[in-house]
């Protein structure tokens, strides 16, 4: 497949926000893909470079080169082109980056140079996600969606599901089971503004305490342990505490979900950079174990001693849980079942009972839910996750059955400079940074962000913001800080790119604040008050 034809794809997929025609788009690209294709077809087109990080930045891009006059790249070549300049390294590692970045972008037309740029900058992100790719996939074939859904949650990923459809057609996938050793993408909470409002949604449900650690498929068979990021990734090796406690089970085979985290020696929560950094060492393990113990909390059960449990309401997995792993192992919960039975946050870890009559929105259930998520905060936990006992094991899915709910950090910062957007959101100012008063009286960076902007907002804040231009620059426009914007986040991390050694994580626009002047913007000082735990 010429790298032509996907580009266009990419672009119209972009300019279109109809799901329907999104679908009917990457439909008729996958007729058209060759089996061997897909592992660099549905990459890209999530905006994803299968070799990661390439060594490549924005100086070397910025140098202009002449398209080429008719699309002669392949989607393969290209990807061998890229590995290739991945793999650089060395001395005179950037005089053959460039070298060989040019005789890519050279080779490409104007489209193509466009949608490379994209590709290599990350800010290809036209929509093609892999849940539209799986419904362009089932319709490019015949195959019903339901099961490329579920083959593509036992296989862990997208690429070899189309790679059988593609090659074999539908009856490949009966092949796709779940197996012990072979990870699978793990089911996703959406988010609910409040316990009442989940509870109100799901009914008979459980409420479980959010931890703030990094998600972890546990696979065990025998004496081997195996496990998983959620993104599917083997970190077996650099935690052998978790495999200990894992062998430590009574059970031979199973399948567990959970996380594991960096508590300290009053059972808190260390923080969330702490464990990411433990979980992300590949160097001395036994010291960084000694430094950072990580231990794993289980909140659920796909497999056990062979009985597939995903398909089973989760009341039944959790029961499966609760017989294999003690309570101290588990994530602490209350369940409500019914108004005279509202559950008990005292009594964490019980494994839950069948749904009763009654309506567990009711207010004492509610007020019980409440409880609990104030407990789990006060326990430095983020939040809960309500659970629907009813529910199966939607892996791979943001599902409605799983309701996420924790307090909302905003500040009021400063708008420092945006850069230019790519994809859709080429000719807009989209990258914003971020500023908080120091206490010189200066602003401080604490990071950026181009999310939370609708349509309206990015061609408000483009004309905005060139007005405010003190300088340009091709990556986009430094302001003068006279903007002020209302910025939600989730927690900070410790960071040495920033002055105020802090940033931002999963910082979205709320709104802007024409009404405050940039003197009333938030402190770094008030920032740092209310995460103590990262204090220099």
């Amino acid at each position: 497949m010429l790298l032509n034809r996907l580009a266009q794809v990419s672009r119209e997929v972009a300019a279109t926000s109809a799901r329907s025609r999104k679908i009917a788009l990457l439909a008729g690209l996958f007729r058209e893909a060759d089996a061997e294709d897909v592992p660099v077809v549905i990459p890209y087109l999530a905006g994803r470079l299968p070799q990661g990080r390439l060594g490549v930045g924005w100086k070397l891009l910025s140098r202009p080169v002449p398209p080429a006059a008719e699309p002669t790249l392949t989607v393969r070549g290209t990807d061998a082109a890229l590995t290739a300049l991945g793999g650089v390294t060395g001395p005179g590692s950037q005089a053959e980056r460039a070298r060989l970045l040019a005789e890519l972008m050279g080779a490409a037309t104007e489209e193509e140079q466009r949608f490379l740029f994209g590709l290599i900058t990350g800010e290809v992100r036209q929509g093609a996600l892999d849940a539209v790719a799986v419904e362009g996939l089932a319709e490019a074939t015949g195959a019903p969606p339901a099961e490329v859904r579920r083959a593509v949650m036992l296989a862990g990923s997208l690429q070899p599901v189309a790679r059988a459809l593609l090659g074999e057609g539908p009856a490949a996938l009966v092949r796709f089971r779940l197996t012990v050793g072979r990870p699978v993408q793990p089911m996703l909470a959406q988010s609910a503004s409040s316990v009442a409002e989940a509870v109100e949604k799901l009914g008979a449900c459980a409420v479980e305490e959010k931890l703030d650690g990094i998600r972890v498929q546990v696979h065990r068979d025998g004496p081997d342990v195996r496990l998983y990021t959620r993104t599917l990734h083997d970190i077996t090796e650099r935690l052998p505490e978790v495999t200990s406690a894992v062998l430590a089970l009574p059970g031979e085979r199973f399948v567990l979900d959970g996380e594991v985290l960096a508590l300290g020696p009053d059972g808190r929560p260390r923080s969330f950079q702490e464990t990411a950094g433990r979980v992300g060492s590949r160097v001395d393990v036994a010291t960084a174990a000694e430094s950072v113990r990580v231990s794993p909390v289980f909140f659920d059960a796909l497999s056990v001693e062979g009985r597939d449990l995903l398909d089973l309401p989760f009341v039944e997995r959790h029961a499966a849980l609760a017989a294999l792993v003690p309570e101290p192992l588990r994530a602490r919960r209350t369940v409500l079942t019914g108004p005279g039975n509202p559950g008990s946050p005292a009594s964490p870890g019980t494994p839950g009972s069948p749904a009763s009559p009654g309506n567990p929105a009711h207010p004492e259930g509610v007020a019980a839910a409440e409880a609990f998520l104030a407990e789990t905060l006060a326990r430095g936990h983020e939040g809960v996750v309500v659970k629907s006992l009813d529910a199966p094991y939607s892996a791979g899915r943001r599902g409605a059955s799983w309701l996420k709910v924790k307090p909302v950090h905003t500040l009021d910062l400063v708008v420092l400079a945006a850069e230019w957007g790519h994809g859709r959101r080429t000719g807009k100012l989209s990258n914003l940074h971020l500023g908080a008063r120091a206490a010189d009286g200066s602003l401080s960076m604490l990071g950026k962000t181009f999310k939370g902007m609708t349509d309206a907002m990015l061609t408000w804040q483009t004309e905005r913001l060139q007005e405010l231009a003190v300088t340009e620059e091709r990556w986009g426009v430094t302001v003068r800080p006279e903007l002020v914007v209302e910025i939600a986040y989730d927690g900070l991390q410790r960071s040495t790119r920033y002055p105020a050694g802090v940033t931002l994580r999963f910082a979205r626009v709320v709104r802007y604040r024409e009404d405050k002047r940039p003197e009333e913007a938030d402190t770094v000082e008030t920032l740092l008050a209310a995460h103590p735990e990262l204090r220099p």
